[in-house]
């Protein structure tokens, strides 16, 4: 169910440009024969009662509590992967000096924006020990990532970033989860508000990954379910030196808007030609992935014809977390930020529940700490939480970016989104859209 919030006429008022545009999340792909969510020992069953939060003490014993990141903090996604990352190491940092009877060990890897660079760093938290991991971010990284480490070495992934549909039937054993929503419905979601503003026809231009295809896809059917007609769909590559000719192509036919699906180092490239080879009238989206407050600057314009969307932080204890980051940081959160912190806390809490470093059993607890039953943790009480999972008590986490409540594939069942505008300071949100699976 899609809700619209104070929603108002996003378009008008903007000028003869227009302006118009979503952010659609990260990305996805995958293979099993048990399906997300769907296979034994999946935290739903009653074998798991003997692990599960709240059937005894865990044990406050001193250990260390295990945890890897792995987010790109180089490549495409860098600039926006830097703040993912501080984002899901900062409960460690939160609780360094905190009152409790565990040791946070986390590790950070770096998957480069790049699919087996990834691999190859998840490989590595793996052979150091590490049960659980925070990650990945691009859905062309994390769906081989959960095919071919996460499942087959059972250890439990969280992402913060990954929004391709394609992971919510992952066939992996229930050992990947997210914390940010699917792009099935961002691609509803930009569809709608499109056709809302009577815009009829349209031109994907999208990145040639798994985000990519299947954001556009989403986009394209719901699109076209309601009326509309897509009249180019072209797919480009990472951090080329120009984009002129594909987008001359994508925008031959005059379409009444374009979507931009993209990283910003991409968009930096997509947007200077835009401007030096167009005339900026077009309406155009964007997505998620270009959600960078950086981007104006360095086009070198205020891009005025353009908005976006972007799964919003709009948890119960989003302003304890704006403050923890800004605090450590000295800046303020981005894009999928909130889902980092939250998707790290919750890994904790299942750690510690589970009373060991052991991939099934963090796995069999996520849903135990994190879903409605218990007293309410979250940021603003993390060290509080960890202390009263330790002791056997039921907690329910309501974390920064939403209340993360885990359906049975992993996915959130309800989350916001942000519609947003930029000008040469970064980008503003205009409006909120709230979405309930």
């Amino acid at each position: 169910m899609v809700q619209r919030i104070d929603r108002r006429r996003v378009l008008t008022g903007i000028g003869a440009a227009g302006a118009f545009g979503l952010a659609g999340c990260l990305d996805g792909n995958g293979d099993d024969d048990t399906g997300n969510g769907n296979g034994d020992g999946n935290g739903n069953g009653d074998e798991d009662e003997d692990t599960g939060n709240g059937d005894g003490d865990a044990g406050a014993d001193g250990r260390d509590v295990m945890v890897g990141v792995l987010q790109p903090t180089t490549g495409d996604l860098g600039d926006l992967g830097g703040p993912i990352r501080d984002a899901a190491i900062l409960p460690g940092i939160q609780l360094e000096d905190a009152d409790i009877d565990f040791t946070i060990d986390i590790q950070d890897e770096d998957t480069q924006t790049d699919t087996e660079a990834g691999i190859s760093a998840a490989q590595s938290l793996v052979d150091a020990g590490y049960p659980a991991i925070t990650g990945a971010a691009a859905s062309s990284t994390t769906i081989p990532v959960a095919e071919t480490i996460l499942a087959p070495n059972q250890v439990v992934g969280v992402s913060p970033a990954s929004t391709a549909p394609e992971i919510t039937d992952l066939e992996d054993d229930d050992f990947l989860f997210r914390t940010c929503p699917s792009d099935a419905l961002q691609g509803e979601v930009m569809a709608e508000l499109a056709v809302d503003e009577g815009l009829e026809t349209a031109a994907s231009f999208h990145l040639n990954n798994d985000y990519g295809q299947q954001l556009s896809e989403a986009f394209v059917s719901a699109f076209e379910d309601l009326g509309g007609e897509v009249l180019e769909e072209v797919a480009f590559e990472a951090e080329q030196p120009s984009y002129s000719s594909l987008l001359e192509t994508a925008l031959g036919d005059e379409p009444d808007l374009m979507i931009v699906i993209g990283y910003p180092d991409s968009g930096q490239q997509i947007f200077r030609d835009y401007y030096d080879d167009f005339d900026g009238d077009e309406t155009i989206m964007v997505t998620d992935g270009l959600r960078d407050d950086g981007l104006p600057g360095n086009v070198d314009n205020p891009m005025e014809n353009v908005i976006g969307t972007a799964p919003l932080a709009a948890g119960p204890n989003v302003d304890a977390f704006t403050e923890l980051f800004e605090d450590e940081f000295g800046s303020s959160p981005g894009v999928f930020t909130a889902q980092a912190y939250d998707a790290t806390a919750v890994l904790i809490l299942a750690n510690v529940a589970a009373g060991e470093n052991d991939g099934p059993a963090v796995r069999d607890n996520l849903r135990e700490v994190a879903n409605p039953g218990g007293e309410e943790i979250g940021p603003d009480n993390l060290a509080e939480g960890i202390n009263m999972v330790a002791d056997g008590e039921e907690v329910q986490y309501q974390g920064a970016s939403s209340s993360v409540v885990f359906d049975e594939n992993g996915d959130m069942e309800a989350v916001t989104y942000e519609v947003f505008e930029f000008d040469m300071d970064g980008v503003n949100t205009v409006d909120e859209i709230d979405f309930e699976a």
